[in-house]
C-alpha cells in the first residue's frame, strides 16, 4: 500500500522522486492529482487524461495501482510522463551522458555561428554539450535517451547554480530578446562556467537515489487527442476496456502558448532555434472561439464512448466566462446522464495552483473543477 503523504511531501522514496519530475506551465500539483485519483477510484480501475501535461493524472494513477492512458501533443510534457512512469536502467543513463559529452568538441565551430541568446545563456562547453545531445540522442525510439534527454530538459534553464543556464526561470522559456536585454542590464552577460557531464550526473545521482518508481502498467501517447481517441476507442471497443475515471485539465481558451512558452526546450528537441508561434491546429494559442469548442467536443465526446456507465468525470478549467461556459455545455451534452458539481477554486498568493509560473505574482481570477457522477 503506497503512504500518499510520502509520495506528495519529501522525496524519500523513488515515488516522491519521480513525481514532480519535469517542469511545465500548466501543471496539477501533485498532491491534488493523487487525493482525486484516491478518492475517484479504485486499484485496477482505468483512468484517462486526453490533455495530460507532464502527465501528474497518469503518474498518480500508475502509483496507486490503476491503469493510466494519457495523450500529450507537447512533446516536452509528454517526454516528461513517459520517463517517469519507465525510467531507463541509471547505468545505462550514465553510460550515454558520457558517450554524448565525448562528441561536444565537433560542435566548436557551430556554436560560434548561433544567436547572442545563447552565448549569454550557456558557456561554451555547455552549449557544445548541448549540441551534441541535440543531434544524438534519439529521445523517440530509445528509452535510455529518451531519459537522459528529460533530465537535460529539466535543467536546461534554472537560477543560476540550479541548472546548466544563465539565471532564468526554470518553468517557462523567457523570449530571446528579453532575457539578452535582462542580462546586460544586471551584470549577468558572461555565463556560469560549468561542466554539464558532472551537473547533469550530479542530478541523475540524486533523482535514482531511491531508485524507481513501482508503477501499474500505465503510459502516454504522443499525439493529437482528436487522433489518437479514435484509435484508442477502437482498441478500447475490441478489448472490452472501459473506464471509470477521466481526469484531466484541457488548454484555456486565449491564456497561453503551450509551445511557445516552452521553446527552449523545444529547440533542444530538434525545433527552432528561434521561438515562434505554433500556427499548426491544437499547438499554438486558442484565440478562436470555433476552433477550441471543436477541440473540446470532439475530445469529451470521443472519450464518452470509452467511460463506465457508473464513472465519474473531473475537470479542471479556467474561471473566465467562454472557457468555462464552454467546457460546461459540451461536457453536459456528452454526459448527460451525470450529475454536475461546481467547486470554485479561487487564487490565492500562498496557494500553488495549475496556472500559477514559478516566480509569477500576477493574480489570476482562479480556476474551477467540474466534478460529474452518475
Amino acid at each position: 500500500m503506497i503512504d500518499i503523504e510520502s509520495v506528495v511531501k519529501g522525496f524519500k522514496t523513488a515515488e516522491s522522486r519521480w513525481a514532480r519530475f519535469g517542469p511545465y506551465y500548466a501543471m496539477f500539483p501533485v498532491d491534488f492529482a493523487f487525493e482525486v485519483v484516491k478518492k475517484y477510484s479504485k486499484e485496477g480501475d482505468y483512468i484517462l487524461d486526453p490533455f495530460a501535461g507532464r502527465c501528474s493524472s497518469i503518474y498518480a494513477g500508475g502509483v496507486l495501482g490503476r491503469h493510466s492512458l494519457g495523450i500529450e501533443i507537447n512533446p516536452v510534457g509528454w517526454l516528461y510522463g513517459n520517463v517517469k512512469l519507465n525510467p531507463a536502467d541509471k547505468e545505462e543513463v550514465v553510460d550515454r551522458l558520457f558517450e554524448v559529452y565525448g562528441k561536444r568538441n565537433y560542435y566548436k565551430r557551430a556554436i560560434q555561428r548561433m544567436p547572442e541568446f545563447y552565448r549569454i545563456c550557456y558557456c561554451d562547453e555547455v552549449l557544445k554539450f548541448l549540441l551534441s545531445a541535440r543531434k544524438n540522442l534519439d529521445w523517440k525510439n530509445s528509452n535510455v535517451d529518451a531519459t537522459l534527454m528529460s533530465i537535460v530538459l529539466v535543467y536546461l534553464h534554472a537560477k543560476i547554480g540550479e541548472g546548466l543556464s544563465n539565471q532564468m526561470r526554470m518553468t517557462k522559456s523567457m523570449g530571446m530578446n528579453y532575457s539578452v536585454e535582462w542580462w546586460k542590464e544586471n551584470g549577468l552577460v558572461n555565463p556560469p562556467e560549468l561542466n554539464p557531464a558532472e551537473v547533469i550526473l550530479n542530478k541523475i545521482e540524486w533523482r535514482y537515489k531511491k531508485g524507481m518508481p513501482k508503477v501499474t502498467e500505465s503510459a502516454v501517447v504522443f499525439g493529437d487527442s482528436t487522433i489518437e481517441l479514435e484509435k484508442i476507442v477502437d482498441r478500447s471497443i475490441h478489448n472490452d476496456i472501459k473506464f471509470s475515471l477521466l481526469f484531466t485539465s484541457p488548454p484555456y481558451y486565449s491564456i497561453t502558448d503551450y509551445h511557445a512558452d516552452q521553446w527552449l526546450r523545444l529547440w533542444m528537441l530538434g525545433g527552432s532555434e528561434t521561438p515562434k508561434t505554433i500556427t499548426e491546429k491544437h499547438k499554438g494559442r486558442f484565440i478562436d472561439k470555433e476552433r477550441y469548442y471543436n477541440l473540446l467536443d470532439n475530445v469529451f465526446g470521443l472519450s464518452s464512448k470509452m467511460m463506465e456507465e457508473k464513472s465519474t468525470i473531473y475537470v479542471r478549467t479556467d474561471k473566465r466566462k467562454f472557457t468555462f461556459d464552454t467546457t460546461v455545455e459540451i461536457l453536459n451534452k456528452h454526459y448527460p446522464n451525470h450529475k454536475m458539481r461546481i467547486v470554485n477554486k479561487p487564487l490565492k498568493e500562498d496557494t500553488r495552483t495549475q496556472t500559477k509560473l514559478y516566480g509569477d505574482k500576477t493574480m489570476k481570477p482562479g480556476e474551477v473543477d467540474i466534478i460529474m457522477r452518475n
